[in-house]
């Protein structure tokens, strides 16, 4: 395994007097100083601006877990999860769960300020760049246009208009700038000079390579629809790309499997110390509580919507139209020691590697008894259920950092894009050009994992814990079933790691499947659709936050219906 990069976390406030608010004006003079102007000043910024992909520096919000870069809270606000814990703690989150969206929320800010730090931190490194002659900084430059073009993604993709702040605004200390609509342009442009400039590999894993700049480039595009840009990049990496999957679904999140094949681009955790400064901050909630080894919070819950969303139809593929017709059981007002009789019908074995669930190992703690390792009671909106992939598993240490009233600094990487995602995403776009080979033959590759792979275990060792039952696709009788067949794919593969509103916001139905969920939802957790509000055509997009238009001195204007 390649060294990874290590982003030092607190590195960067004591090389820059600059203020990562876009709408706060740095120190003049303060990057042109001679110890930083120089090929180890690039370096060192460039490091403070990979330090903000974890969400967590120069957030303004107060909340120390609203900017949190693996996106947790984004599968909130779809249908793949829960707040979880209880109502009143982190009541913020619960109003952004439950659509009561206001321009003071934390949760608003908090992605807007600690984002927004990243495209300064990025704008730093090619602002001081330019003012080195007797360089070749190039690579440096790609990188530091990779992160910027990442951070404007974000930012392009939540709040829908968004100002764009280049270097020359932050050279020029001009951060004011108006918000008249998307910043696509800009975006493409610097993830292209990011494949024209960055190498094939790197030496330190985390830093971006050509290939995962085409990678990035074509999820602009998908997010644009742009179906043919976005399938020629696609299918120039799954043709020639370095990419391979993983042979084991889970190794994607345990550190013998960090930085592999499959990995494309992300975050890279590490928990190096007891109390772990490199480690997952913004996800330290989400965690068994107090579970298999003491843990805190509760946070971040599967829906049964994602749940049922596993089941097989029998001969191994997926209840596409029909999977919420029954419930996969669960033990909802039961407790530890009441009788429960698991689940019987056919499950994609990705479930219990996604969800925790009675009656089946917990990533290798062994059988998840029920209640007792859940925080809330249910008449919370809550449910019965643990997120998997975010929880190292039992003996991998190398994962595991700790901090103060059980926190957990989880040193597991968090994949940006990985190529499972990658594949997908070639197969939407290919379905939509109605190129139905590719699709079938990409989302195979998916499945195809899938159904390998090595299953969980019953406590014999010697039994598969549930019945799973997966196959791949034969055929795409038709371009509408392909779409469902890919788009429900996407769930299945990449459920609760970040993607799900986003792609859901992408197809345009997002205020339909959610309106929806609400109502199913509601059946097994009644206070979820007493509490929640209808979901609108406003809701694609995050209201601007109000301290952001206040101390923009009203040049920013607020998305429409907020």
């Amino acid at each position: 395994m390649k060294k990874k990069i290590i982003y030092l976390f607190s590195l960067f406030a004591a090389l820059s007097a600059c203020s990562d608010d876009f709408t706060e004006q740095p120190a003049i003079g303060a990057l042109s100083d001679a110890a930083v102007q120089n090929e180890d000043g690039v370096e060192l910024l460039l490091i403070g601006a990979y330090s903000t992909l974890d969400g967590i520096r120069n957030n303004l919000s107060g909340n120390g877990f609203a900017a949190s870069g693996d996106n947790w809270w984004f599968d909130v606000l779809a249908d793949d999860a829960h707040k979880g814990s209880t109502d009143g703690d982190q009541a913020e989150l619960f109003e952004m769960e439950t659509y009561n969206w206001t321009t003071g929320n934390p949760y608003v800010l908090g992605k807007w300020s600690s984002t927004f730090a990243g495209v300064n931190r990025s704008n730093a490194v090619i602002a001081l760049i330019a003012t080195i002659e007797d360089a070749d900084l190039t690579g440096k430059l790609a990188e530091a246009r990779f992160l910027r073009g990442h951070f404007n993604f974000e930012l392009q993709r939540i709040y829908g208009n968004v100002p764009y702040i280049s270097e020359e605004n932050y050279a020029n200390t001009e951060f004011n700038q108006p918000n008249p609509g998307p910043i696509w342009d800009q975006i493409e442009a610097d993830f292209q000079f990011a494949v024209d400039n960055l190498p094939a590999t790197q030496a330190q894993s985390g830093r971006p390579s050509s290939w995962a700049a085409k990678a990035y480039l074509g999820k602009v595009h998908l997010q644009q629809s742009e179906w043919a840009p976005a399938l020629a990049l696609f299918e120039e990496i799954i043709n020639d790309g370095p990419y391979a999957l993983n042979s084991e679904f889970v190794a994607n999140w345990e550190s013998a499997g960090e930085n592999s094949s499959e990995a494309v681009f992300a975050i890279q955790f590490t928990a190096d110390d007891a109390v772990s400064y490199n480690g997952n901050i913004g996800g330290v909630l989400n965690f068994p509580n107090p579970g298999p080894f003491g843990s805190c919070c509760g946070f971040y819950q599967p829906s049964q919507d994602l749940v049922n969303a596993f089941q097989t139809d029998g001969s191994g593929l997926p209840l596409l139209d029909t999977f919420n017709q029954t419930d996969v059981a669960n033990d909802y007002g039961k407790e530890d020691d009441e009788a429960f009789t698991l689940h019987t019908g056919p499950l994609d074995p990705r479930l219990d590697y996604t969800v925790g669930r009675r009656g089946i190992d917990y990533n290798r703690y062994g059988t998840f008894p029920g209640h007792s390792w859940i925080r809330a009671t249910f008449s919370d909106i809550s449910g019965p259920y643990l997120p998997a992939k975010n929880v190292y598993q039992s003996g991998d240490t190398d994962n595991q950092g700790s901090g103060a009233w059980g926190q957990q600094h989880a040193g597991i990487n968090y994949h940006i894009i990985r190529y499972a995602d990658v594949l997908l995403m070639g197969a939407e776009a290919a379905v939509e050009t109605n190129d139905l080979a590719s699709a079938l033959t990409w989302t195979n590759l998916v499945r195809n994992r899938a159904k390998n792979m090595t299953y969980i275990q019953d406590e014999t060792g010697e039994v598969d814990a549930a019945n799973y039952e997966i196959e791949p696709y034969t055929a795409f009788a038709s371009q509408d079933f392909a779409r469902k067949a890919v788009r429900h794919e996407r769930r299945l593969e990449l459920s609760m790691e970040g993607h799900r509103l986003f792609d859901l916001r992408r197809w345009g139905n997002a205020a339909s499947v959610m309106n929806e969920y609400i109502t199913n939802e509601s059946r097994t957790i009644p206070n979820f659709g007493t509490k929640a509000n209808t979901v609108e055509a406003k809701h694609d997009i995050l209201p601007i936050p109000l301290n952001a238009i206040d101390l923009s001195g009203g040049i920013l204007q607020q998305n429409p219906g907020y």
